[in-house]
């Protein structure tokens, strides 16, 4: 099958053949029809995170079941199913008191010295990418890594549930479990926080403030429920948002990655306001909070995908798409080929793009 490779950070993917292997116990084959690409991949594509090397990315996909392995009881051949990074194993500590985005179970892998999932044509094994390795006309994942949805669903806006969509919608549901009326500040109007903004307007909060140094993105986030729109750069922007709401937003979210943005969301907040941190803030930075602020009450978390219970929370995320809740269609930028791969991550370090969907024929 076709996949694009990663040899080495910092260098160009190259589109290429590579061999996928059968399912094993509990493993699934799934033919790929829909992958974004995800500001994420682009953190390991350029280093600032490592990965093993070399390794198929892509993490945000959607395609059709082509085939089972033994013990799978929840799939089948034909199933429409979103992947997710954050495989579970459904019985370690964090996955039975309902933290499923956490586990780290390694029952979800292949065994050492285990024939590998992906490889080169001359057999080198491709280290498995965030338990996806998407960006492939195939996947083989294990059955923990999907979930079946309805078929009535595009697979082209299902793909972005699988990554901005439920890490953007969770931190509203689940994180900050926003109650109508209340407010809240999005830091960063990409793929998750305009996913965010949508889901602050379905739960009924009252000022969304939406803050991006791109005015298209803006324009965007107004469009997906957001009531006011800054730059980080506004002069006494602090200042303006606690005159808005009456002395700061009871939530923040940072979808940035880094820490002055982190810092601001910690700002922003009202006495007793939660900030949730979104953004994939690199090894080796710090976050720096004065230290009496934390007498007001304020609380900072982090969230990996939006604290998301996945067999649950995405099928409820498809039925709002489909009864005109949820709004995927204006996210999506452009939709490419495999081929194109390269040049939607561009795109993505130039900042001024939402969404780039690869389709696969």
């Amino acid at each position: 099958m076709k996949a694009a490779v990663l040899y080495e950070p910092k260098s160009e993917l190259v589109v290429e053949d590579v061999r996928i292997d059968k399912p094993g116990p509990r493993e699934v084959l799934i033919r790929t029809v829909a992958c974004g690409v995800c500001r994420s991949d682009l953190h390991f594509v350029d280093g600032s995170f490592p990965h093993p090397v070399p390794t198929v990315p892509g993490h945000e996909a959607a395609g059709v079941v082509e085939a089972v392995g033994s013990d799978v009881a929840r799939l089948r051949p034909g199933d429409h199913v979103i992947t997710f990074f954050t495989v579970f194993c459904g019985s370690c500590e964090m996955c039975v008191t309902g933290r499923p985005s956490l586990c780290v179970d390694p029952s979800t892998r292949r065994a050492k010295g285990a024939d590998p999932r992906l490889s080169l044509t001359d057999g080198t094994p491709l280290n498995p990418f965030l338990n996806l390795s998407a960006f492939a006309e195939m996947m083989l994942v294990h059955e923990n890594a999907c979930v079946a949805i309805s078929k009535d669903m595009p697979l082209d806006r299902a793909a972005l549930l699988g990554c901005a969509v439920i890490t953007g919608a969770g931190s509203i549901f689940n994180d900050s479990r926003l109650r109508a009326g209340e407010t809240v500040a999005v830091i960063g109007c990409g793929g998750i926080g305009l996913a965010a903004i949508n889901a602050a307007k379905i739960a009924g909060a009252g000022a969304i403030i939406a803050i991006d140094p791109v005015a298209d993105k803006r324009a965007l986030a107004t469009r997906l429920g957001a009531t006011h729109g800054f730059a980080p750069d506004e002069p006494d922007l602090a200042k303006k948002i606690a005159g808005l709401t009456g002395g700061g937003v009871d939530y923040a979210i940072e979808a940035v990655g880094r820490p002055e943005t982190a810092e601001l969301a910690w700002t922003l907040l009202k006495r007793g306001g939660t900030a949730t941190i979104l953004g994939m803030i690199a090894p080796g930075k710090m976050v720096s909070l004065p230290g009496p602020s934390f007498l007001t009450g304020k609380k900072l978390q982090g969230s990996l995908l939006g604290s998301t219970r996945f067999p649950i929370d995405m099928p409820r995320l498809v039925q709002m798409y489909l009864d005109g809740k949820l709004d995927l269609d204006t996210m999506v930028a452009e939709r490419i080929t495999l081929d194109g791969v390269n040049g939607a991550l561009a795109a993505l370090r130039t900042g001024d793009t939402v969404r780039s969907v690869i389709e696969f024929a």
